[in-house]
């Protein structure tokens, strides 16, 4: 029990460095952003890369512990609490445009790390609670349509020319950004629109998510406005826009350049653990809650965080996702470094 207390500092780093950079002015206030994009990959380039598995004897004892669940419940009022401090600084200090942008940058990595990767756990399970969990953490970066189109659209046509989040070879990340982003919203309309015709249900429907979605996150919207005015509002919005692109971020270096082969019968092959990268760095792998063994959450998709493993023929990062974030930004460099590890494959 006392080793899975690690997870534990998926909880508590980012929350508490957000908290301290939000107090902050000036550099400070990038405090976050130096702690993700800065310290962070030094530690994981220095550090060890965990490789071993849970003995399968073992996997039944870790999927029942309610502790790893709690980790996961608890980013909600978290989340939200940053939704008010971010709002409250916003309203009523005077800060300067630097140490705004500082803000939002930090919370955006919040809403990202803590919204979205979260909600991307719990939309993967079948209990109404925790899907229900998900939306909401999904809510702050108004990309709730995401619950739609991953589970139902990305990890059906991942790998392949049919999925927006998968990020084509030579495709630079600005590009795959706005592809993925129209895409992925088309993509969860098509997905919505199918399971409407075939329930014989309207457009104006409760069965509707995505137009529940929109009324929603339209809601979330107009309160923020009302009671904090447009320009907070705008600035909020910034922090959401930072979550999204974090997530196509990581979206991009997860499955770039990775193709399934196409079957004589017309269908792809199974999805495997070599349609992902992986990294196995060991800090990386605890503050984002194993996201960053995807190989293996696509291969299966129902199991759990904890439980999630190592897989030899799993294509494999050179560095950890913050870094990796950071070496796509420079897409020269990215293909120079990547490129050569897919001719391998």
């Amino acid at each position: 029990m006392v080793k899975d207390l690690k997870y534990l500092a998926a909880l508590t780093t980012i929350p508490l460095v957000t908290y301290y950079s939000l107090n902050e002015q000036g550099l400070f206030a990038y405090s976050t952003v130096i702690f993700i994009f800065i310290l962070l990959p030094i530690v994981e380039y220095f550090g060890p890369q965990e490789e071993t598995n849970i003995s399968p004897e073992a996997v039944e004892s870790y999927n029942s512990k309610r502790f790893f669940d709690w980790m996961l419940y608890l980013n909600v009022p978290i989340v939200y609490f940053f939704v008010f401090i971010l709002l409250n600084r916003l309203t009523t200090i005077e800060a300067d445009g630097v140490t705004t942008f500082g803000w939002i940058l930090s919370t955006g990595i919040v809403f990202g790390a803590l919204g979205i990767n979260v909600a991307h756990e719990l939309g993967h399970k079948s209990e109404p609670l925790k899907q229900l969990l998900a939306k909401i953490l999904l809510l702050p970066s108004f990309y709730m349509h995401f619950f739609i189109e991953h589970n139902l659209g990305h990890h059906k046509h991942v790998a392949t020319e049919k999925d927006p989040a998968s990020a084509r070879q030579d495709e630079s990340v600005y590009f795959f950004w706005i592809r993925s982003l129209v895409g992925s919203y088309l993509s969860a309309w098509d997905i919505q629109n199918s399971i409407l015709k075939r329930k014989k249900k309207g457009l104006f429907s409760w069965s509707n998510q995505m137009m529940i979605f929109t009324l929603v996150q339209l809601l979330f919207l107009c309160t923020i406005i009302f009671f904090c005015g447009a320009s907070v509002a705008l600035q909020f919005l910034g922090a959401s826009l930072v979550a999204i692109l974090l997530l196509e971020s990581i979206n991009y270096i997860e499955h770039y350049g990775l193709r399934r082969a196409l079957l004589p019968n017309g269908k792809y092959e199974r999805v495997q653990p070599k349609h992902s990268w992986n990294s196995n760095h060991h800090v990386g792998r605890i503050i984002l809650y194993e996201l960053t063994r995807h190989s293996d959450h696509h291969f299966l998709a129902h199991k759990k965080y904890q439980v999630l493993d190592h897989h030899e023929d799993a294509k494999q990062l050179p560095f950890g996702y913050p870094a990796s974030i950071l070496l796509s930004l420079v897409p020269p460099l990215w293909f120079r470094i990547i490129n050569p590890k897919l001719e391998c494959q």
